[in-house]
């Protein structure tokens, strides 16, 4: 089975497209796709058959995605605490994981993506793409035109502490990344040995590193640098986190990210999943829009007016420390200037040795002995 399964919408679905694409549209959904243990239990077959069912539904998913035009997709694969689960289920989802990631690099010899009807965007962008909580099985690439690889390829990304999965899943997942992440048209980000926690922990930790390498100053420390050491810090913050299966928690899982989304708790376990479930969940998203619009607005101005005062309280312990103090209103405005643009160069420059050392991370696995 593709990953993003190809079919026409019903006449119906094509309506309820138009519909809901006359209001303010999602650009990231992020999923918590519950529910498939509870499937199998209900049909009576093996907990892994319900694994595959979920994923069977995700392929379908995914192509409503691209027919509504979303642009990113998040999804909870595995989280950490998946791992206390029986030993038999964990060893058939890291199989499950190995064929499908198998799979995704060698469908053809190159990753392309299924390419959405252009009207769909009118100049917009292309689309982003999505998985499932415990499903670890889920990435989403359809095979195109070899020439059209780059102009709708798409960027896999895998969030979380890797070093917990079997080395040769490592391997697979390094391969993927580095093979389509120059892709900037859809963004799939699948969430694996994965927990809000660990992800704020590993942040808060990249920053220490930077600190203690010189290439930042405490002072440089705030939420905004955070923000960009998560495992998301490439993605804006999903707009709609949907959670099926009728439980009502976030299970953590994109804590930080989703303090200004639209939750939407749905009934449906997730092999049972429709179309008019996702279009009802960005309906609650469109009526509740103005409200998160706003509370977003409020929050980054005051992050930008948090940073402000940092950059004002730097300067004036720095003068303090020269034992001076500015002649000026004008001079005081200069040295604030100049204490923004070099915490910004740092800030740069530290994120960019981030980077270099996750690509590194993610070579050293494709190139390690077998």
């Amino acid at each position: 089975m593709s990953w993003i399964r190809e079919g026409e919408l019903s006449f119906w679905e094509r309506l309820g497209v138009g519909v809901i694409r006359a209001g303010p549209m999602p650009r990231h959904i992020a999923f918590i796709m519950d529910g498939n243990r509870r499937f199998a239990d209900k049909q009576k077959v093996k907990k892994l058959e319900g694994h595959s069912q979920g994923f069977a539904k995700l392929t379908e998913t995914l192509q409503w995605c691209l027919n509504l035009g979303i642009r990113e997709v998040t999804v909870y694969a595995f989280s950490i605490e998946n791992f206390k689960r029986s030993k038999e289920e964990v060893d058939g989802l890291m199989e499950l994981a190995r064929q499908k990631f198998t799979r995704l690099l060698e469908e053809q010899q190159t990753l392309a993506m299924y390419s959405p009807p252009q009207s769909l965007f009118k100049n917009k962008g292309a689309s982003r793409v999505s998985e499932d909580h415990g499903l670890v099985s889920s990435v989403v690439v359809v095979v195109s035109a070899r020439e059209n690889l780059e102009k709708h390829g798409v960027c896999v990304r895998m969030l979380g502490d890797l070093t917990l999965l079997p080395l040769d899943i490592q391997e697979l997942i390094a391969k993927i990344e580095l093979a389509t992440r120059r892709y900037n048209s859809c963004f799939l980000n699948i969430c694996l040995a994965y927990t809000s926690r660990q992800e704020i922990s590993h942040a808060v930790q990249e920053v220490a590193w930077g600190v203690e390498k010189g290439l930042l100053q405490p002072s440089d420390v705030s939420e905004s640098l955070l923000d960009k050491c998560l495992y998301t810090c490439k993605s804006p913050h999903p707009d709609i986190l949907i959670r099926t299966s009728g439980e009502v928690r976030l299970s953590d899982f994109l804590l930080w990210q989703t303090s200004h989304a639209c939750l939407v708790f749905q009934a449906v376990l997730w092999p049972e999943y429709s179309f008019w479930n996702l279009w009802e969940a960005i309906l609650r998203f469109q009526m509740n829009y103005n409200a998160l619009q706003k509370a977003r607005d409020m929050y980054m101005e005051e992050r930008k007016w948090q940073q402000l005062e940092n950059d004002k309280a730097h300067v004036t312990e720095k003068l303090t420390q020269e034992g001076s103090s500015p002649r000026d209103s004008q001079t005081w405005q200069m040295l604030l200037q100049e204490c923004r643009a070099k915490r910004e160069k740092r800030v740069q420059d530290f994120l960019q040795a981030l980077e270099r050392k996750r690509v590194d991370f993610l070579e050293k696995l494709v190139t390690a002995p077998a």
